[in-house]
């Protein structure tokens, strides 16, 4: 009797400890990432013209944070705070001579749904202002086309902007318009409307936490 009864107690820290190591093995489940629009981000607003005509804004970036989906202020600009700025049609990053961090990215051609992981062949690269930039710039060279006849500005469908972050975590970019309220201005419209209302970004983006290059 007393070696079944020494068996039972056994048996019954055997089931505690397993239960409890169990117990202790559950994890929360992570989150589903979600994506963010952000609309009318302002990036160097026209106030002036040369004596050529062509127009200017004040040459100032407007930094943005992908991980806190937040602007930055330029007095920050110095550090790892943002990820990515906007002035006209000109996207930097905060790496190379744009920034002091860990920051870069591409171009990639093809839908932002579909993009579900980043290419293992990716090369990212690093802004070399003004000669060469992470996020090409120029019509029908990055994410826009500019429209001359008409004066317009518009996104390239099918081009994604893979961002790595100031902290070395990544994030996917789709500029959606370029002028104010979201809505691309008819190509009928006054030069003057279409000025006023361009240097708006409305773009989406996902970013990934976690570090790693899936989404």
């Amino acid at each position: 009797m007393k070696t079944v009864k020494f068996f039972s107690i056994v048996f019954m820290v055997l089931t505690v400890g397993i239960f409890s190591c169990s117990k202790d093995k559950t994890t929360t489940p992570t989150a589903p990432l979600v994506t963010k629009t952000v609309s009318d981000l302002v990036a160097d607003t026209i106030i002036g013209f040369a004596a050529s005509g062509q127009p200017f804004g004040a040459g100032k970036y407007t930094f943005f944070s992908l991980e806190n989906n937040a602007i930055v202020p330029s007095s920050d600009s110095a550090t790892n705070k943002w990820d990515i700025a906007f002035r006209g049609t000109s996207i930097i990053t905060n790496s190379g001579n744009s920034g002091p961090a860990q920051g870069g990215g591409f171009v990639f051609t093809g839908l932002f749904d579909d993009l579900k992981t980043i290419p293992a062949d990716s090369a990212f690269k690093t802004d070399n202002a003004p000669a060469s930039y992470a996020i090409t710039s120029g019509s029908n060279k990055g994410w826009y086309i500019y429209n001359a006849p008409v004066n317009l500005i518009t996104p390239i469908p099918g081009r994604v902007l893979v961002i790595r972050t100031a902290t070395g975590k990544y994030a996917k970019v789709e500029i959606l318009n370029y002028y104010k309220g979201g809505v691309t201005p008819a190509a009928t419209a006054t030069d003057e409307e279409k000025l006023k209302k361009q240097r708006y970004f409305t773009f989406r983006f996902l970013f990934q936490p976690d570090g790693t290059k899936v989404f």
